[in-house]
């Protein structure tokens, strides 16, 4: 998949809307009970990037950054600001934070997870794009350290450690991430008077599978 890793301007993606989607398929049946299923095992999240443009400078840093992704060609990192951290947004990632496997005495790979869990029910969201030199990794309560005790692919979120952990020790992580998207159209239509009189362009941007 064509991806550059960079990050969208975040004092533009700051301010702006979006969140998770989910796919169901809802089929009722004569009884009026209801079958639910969905073909989606990860949600999707969307954003619109217009709603944290503020002046014409900040229009034309958004039309560069368009420009050099080529449309809907090129996908690049997002910062959403209401779900960054591997933990809450008002607390500082620490190594304890996210359980990402369970040592077998033979694996060293492990991939950056983030779990989100209510009400007895939870869900793990892939972490493929963890922001460089942010990530924390203990193994059964020892912290490591990188380049040292662990290695990161930022480019795919894959943890390795230098020596494979113990049958049932614990490897948690901490970290900082972005979202890869792109941009959900290939075209942005704005008029500088109408900006000016705070009409903000549309410009969708939505996550991509890596």
């Amino acid at each position: 998949m064509s991806f550059h890793e960079v990050r969208f301007p975040t004092d533009l993606s700051f301010g702006s809307a979006g969140g998770p989607e989910r796919r169901t398929d809802i089929v009722t049946l004569t009884s009026g009970y209801e079958e639910r299923n969905t073909p989606w095992a990860h949600s999707r999240r969307s954003y619109d990037a217009g709603l944290g443009l503020r002046s014409l400078d900040d229009l034309a840093e958004l039309v560069a950054f368009f420009e050099a992704r080529q449309g809907q060609l090129y996908g690049f990192r997002w910062k959403d600001w209401a779900d960054f951290k591997s933990c809450a947004p008002s607390k500082e990632p620490a190594s304890s934070d996210q359980l990402i496997g369970i040592g077998d005495g033979a694996n060293q790979s492990f991939a950056l997870v983030k779990t989100y869990a209510s009400g007895g029910a939870s869900y793990l969201r892939p972490v493929t794009k963890p922001v460089d030199g942010s990530t924390q990794v203990e193994v059964d309560g020892v912290v490591l350290t990188e380049g040292a005790g662990f290695n990161l692919d930022t480019g795919t979120g894959v943890v390795i450690l230098d020596s494979a952990p113990g049958v049932g020790q614990e490897v948690r992580a901490g970290f900082v991430f972005d979202v890869p998207v792109r941009f959900d159209t290939d075209r942005i239509r704005f008029s500088a008077g109408a900006f000016n009189a705070g009409q903000i362009p549309d410009v969708p941007v939505v996550e991509v599978r890596v």
